[in-house]
Formats: structure tokens, C-alpha cells, sequence
């Protein structure tokens, strides 16, 4: 597959590695050229540096590894090469004090799906550090790390599955793009657990065979 990468940052370096060692073809692309080049170079196996339009154009599917805020507005200044492409958002629009800059609104991947309406956006990759997603693999007590993915369109959800198992990990069907605002506000719970209180986020969720409360005899 064909992917192409708009951002330098962590997160398109993390991912973008995993998948050209699945044997992808990546096109890293940036507003700054030394910084998309730098980052091709580090990612090694191929990877290309481009702008974020050629980085667009090319790819079948476009990681969309931006800052939110800046997000849609370069989503809307390449709607037309977005058109028809699977748009993947790993955003979290958190703020100071942890709190969920979209509350009561359209959720970030909701923003990237109105500013590029032609895109099928998916929302994946979200809940971790980009540490996380720099381990080879993330497993954890043998157990592949889960990847909710949310969107509507079925064809793009498969090509966002196989990419989640091209990191390691197990995808995790999430539901429509509407509850990607769900998962964004997972995120900024979890963070301000993580980090805010030095709590193990994962200790708040019983075990699947409790979910539905204990088994009685």
C-alpha cells in the first residue's frame, strides 16, 4: 500500500516506521522540506520525503499525524487530493489540564471528515504515547496491545485494520465516526490518570468475563 504521511512529528516517525518494515511504500510529507527529508532518512527502507500535498496525492491511504488545531485546516487545503483516500487521524485534542478541547462539539476526526468531505476518515492510534507505538512490538504480559478503530466506510476500515496489525496490534472494531469523540475523550481521561495522577488507567476496567458483573451460581 501506498501510504502517505502529513507530519515530521512522533507520531508519523513511530508509524510510519512500522510500516515500511510491513513492506508499504511511505511518503513523508511536511510544510518543512529538511524536516520531511530528515525524517524519510530516519525511517529508512525506502521512505520518500515530499510537501504535504505531493505526501497526499500519492498515498491510498494518509496518516494524518498533525497537531489538532492544525489538522483541518490542512485537511481543507487539500480536499482535493484527500478525495476518495482513506484520511486516518491519530489526534488528541487535549489542552491544559487535561481537558478535551472539542467538548460539545464535533470531534477532531469529525473536523478532518467536514474540512476534506471526499476523505474516509478513520480514527485509530490515539490512546497511547507515541513510545508505545515505537516498540517492536507493543505487547504487554504477552498479550498484543488493542486499537479501537472508529469510521464509516467499510473498505477504508480494512485498510486502517491491517495497518493497526502492521504495528503488532490487535484492531478493535469501535463503531461509526460518531464515537470518535468518544475515544478522544478516553484519551483525556486516561492522560490526566497517566499523568495527572500517577494511576494505572487500565486497573479502572474489570476483566471481560466481569463486564457484565459477576457470574452467579
Amino acid at each position: 500500500m501506498r501510504i502517505g504521511v502529513l507530519g515530521t512529528g512522533s507520531m508519523a516517525d513511530a508509524l510510519a516506521t512500522h510500516w515500511v518494515r510491513a513492506g508499504h511504500e511511505v511518503i513523508i510529507g511536511g510544510r518543512d522540506a529538511h524536516k520531511a527529508e530528515r525524517l524519510a532518512r530516519g525511517v529508512g527502507d525506502g521512505a520518500k520525503p515530499a510537501g504535504l500535498r505531493s505526501a497526499a496525492e500519492a498515498g491510498q491511504a494518509v496518516l494524518a499525524a498533525l497537531p489538532f488545531g492544525a489538522g483541518a485546516d490542512v485537511a481543507r487545503d487539500l480536499r482535493a487530493a484527500l478525495e476518495g483516500k482513506v484520511l486516518l487521524d491519530c489526534s488528541n485534542p487535549v489542552g491544559p489540564g487535561f481537558r478535551l478541547l472539542t467538548e460539545g462539539g464535533p470531534s477532531a476526526a469529525q473536523q478532518l471528515a467536514a474540512a476534506a468531505p471526499g476523505a474516509r476518515v478513520v480514527k485509530a492510534f490515539n490512546l497511547c504515547h507515541e513510545g508505545v507505538w515505537r516498540m517492536r512490538p507493543p505487547v504487554f504480559d504477552g498479550r498484543p496491545l488493542a486499537v479501537p478503530v472508529c469510521g464509516d466506510d467499510e473498505t477504508a476500515l480494512v485498510r486502517v485494520r491491517e495497518l493497526v496489525q502492521d504495528v503488532g496490534c490487535e484492531p478493535v472494531a469501535a463503531g461509526g465516526l460518531e464515537r470518535a469523540g468518544l475515544l478522544e475523550a478516553t484519551a483525556a481521561l486516561f492522560i490526566a490518570l497517566w499523568v495527572g495522577e500517577g494511576a494505572d488507567a487500565q486497573a479502572i476496567a474489570p476483566p471481560l468475563a466481569f463486564a457484565a458483573g459477576p457470574s452467579r451460581p
